[in-house]
């Protein structure tokens, strides 16, 4: 058994050691043809000058960054700019990014709420790019990607909300939508910095349903309302026949001071109060 085990090590040494030579003879010889047409591309770059400088030479905006593909793969250093670089012709790709806050609107969105409720919401979202080399590579096309993605956001976050709750906290409903968009948007290189909801619309039947309601609501209460106006005014001329009792002369006083009143309206009638208790010694008598 040991001595079997010993004849068969070399052989399984030698295979590893073939395969790994095969492997770096193949990456050497790509690595010989990628040196032989960049300089090719140099030779042609030096013998067509100064023609070729109006096609190697690129000028990077301040806000802008260049990924530069050389023979298909992403030069070291990752992107480039702002400023003037050179590029090889024929083996150099550049694609240019932009860095600045680019804004979109989420399309219209009829959404089923919580309470089976159907609403048409628009949103506004903000958003950069924040590494332009995984924008390039991970994603074809990134902001087409991220539109999709805030309008599957905003659909699945609203249809975990009441109508109540997306009335009431836009706001609180715009950050979870940031971080979850975020979330997703972060392997492509694309930072999500803020969501706004600008509409929510209802149906004209859910919209005449709730007038319908509000207006309920306002009568009741101004009926209410009245009732304890009404209340506290008993309450108040209770007290005051209370105090009227005790001294009827007080009686005489209000009439006067009520006289006084009517006749400073300068009006043609003047309706006089007869107490109660003359009518009754009139009946009396008679």
């Amino acid at each position: 058994m040991v001595s079997d085990s010993k004849e068969e090590l070399p052989i399984e040494m030698h295979h590893h050691s073939t395969t790994t030579t095969d492997a770096s003879s193949t990456a050497h010889e790509m690595d010989f043809c990628s040196l032989v047409l960049i300089g090719l591309s140099y030779i042609l770059m030096f013998v067509t000058i100064p023609f070729s400088m109006f096609f190697c030479i690129k000028i990077v905006q301040e806000y802008e960054r260049a990924v530069i593909l050389r023979l298909g793969r992403i030069l070291p250093g990752g992107a480039k700019g702002p400023g003037l670089f050179c590029i090889l012709p024929c083996v150099d790709s550049i694609i240019t990014i932009d860095l600045r806050t680019a804004t979109f609107n989420v399309p219209p969105q009829e959404v089923l709420t919580r309470d089976s409720v159907t609403v048409s919401v628009d949103a506004v979202v903000y958003s950069r790019v924040c590494n332009p080399s995984i924008s390039v590579t991970n994603v074809k096309n990134h902001q087409y990607a991220t539109q999709l993605l805030a309008q599957t956001t905003l659909r699945n976050i609203l249809g975990t909300k009441t109508l109540q709750e997306i009335l009431s906290d836009r706001e609180t409903i715009a950050q979870n939508m940031q971080v979850h968009l975020d979330e997703g948007t972060g392997p492509w290189g694309v930072k999500v910095e803020r969501i706004e909801i600008t509409d929510v619309r209802l149906p004209q039947s859910m919209q005449r349903s709730m007038a319908a309601e509000a207006e309920a609501t306002r009568e009741a209460r101004a009926k209410v309302i009245a009732a304890e106006g009404e209340q506290r005014a008993s309450r108040q001329l209770k007290e005051a026949a209370d105090v009227i009792a005790t001294s009827p002369i007080a009686l005489q006083l209000r009439y006067l001071q009520t006289l006084t009143q009517i006749s400073a309206e300068k009006n043609s009638t003047i309706i006089f109060p007869i107490p109660i208790e003359l009518l009754n010694m009139v009946r009396h008598q008679a």
